[in-house]
């Protein structure tokens, strides 16, 4: 989760549309894939963190699960009910979003109001109920951003939308989506642009500084040697 993602097309296309389609085509096949499922396993006291990059005003829901490994069957089983996890996220500025006690199985949600790298973290309360007996804890994680998140089928429930109607809103949902993914990449090129700008600037200072300290000490090598040599009565 927290590796870069992202389509890069290789090569030159036949033709200029051809090029846009496929573009168009393999950014679509990206934010149908927009979503991570995975496993980990954490110690009794142990934390796990990930870094989630996010655009603003995007709605997060993370399902888990846990495991505890049975020693005499030698291999993990679904945790007691008394287990439970504590999800805490913070956004780029460092700022808790969500701080909260779930049980062994759950869901939490959160919506970013930042655009940029959020960090989600989970630990477990073992230590309350000494459950863990030194042994190790398996979650299944799996998060799913922007419209990805939403249950059509609920949707669809709810508001009494048929087949046709639900696929536009979906459509429609998508679209938003990929403009909000556009403006975090203009986003994030716009910082990238005022870090190289300030580097360039710091460099040019730096190295306009290093001449004037040359320039400087010479001047003071030629000043001193014209003294020595008055001294000794050379000059």
């Amino acid at each position: 989760m927290a590796a870069e993602r992202g389509v890069r097309v290789v090569g030159t296309p036949p033709g200029l549309l051809l090029g846009r389609g496929m573009r168009a085509f393999l950014l679509l096949l990206w934010f149908a894939a927009r979503g991570d499922a995975l496993y980990f396993h954490i110690g009794e006291t142990e934390k796990k963190c990930f870094i989630e990059e996010i655009p603003d005003e995007t709605m997060v829901i993370g399902n888990y699960r846990t495991q505890l490994y049975d020693k005499q069957r030698e291999e993990y089983q679904p945790a007691t009910p008394g287990l439970g996890m504590f999800v805490e996220v913070k956004d780029p500025e460092d700022k808790v979003i969500l701080a909260r006690q779930y049980g062994s199985e759950g869901r939490f949600t959160f919506t970013s109001h930042t655009p940029g790298e959020h960090q989600i973290c989970l630990h477990s309360n073992s230590t309350k109920f000494s459950l863990f007996a030194g042994g190790m804890l398996r979650v299944h994680l799996d998060i799913q951003v922007g419209e990805h998140a939403n249950d059509y089928a609920e949707i669809a429930a709810k508001d009494k939308l048929s087949e046709l109607q639900l696929r536009v809103r979906q459509l429609v949902e998508q679209v938003e989506q990929i403009q909000k993914e556009q403006n975090y990449q203009r986003w994030r090129e716009e910082r990238f642009r005022q870090t190289s700008e300030s580097t360039n600037q710091r460099v040019l200072w730096w190295s306009i500084l290093q001449t004037l300290i040359l320039v400087a000490i010479g001047v003071w090598q030629m000043r001193h040697l014209k003294s020595f040599f008055e001294a000794k009565k050379l000059v």
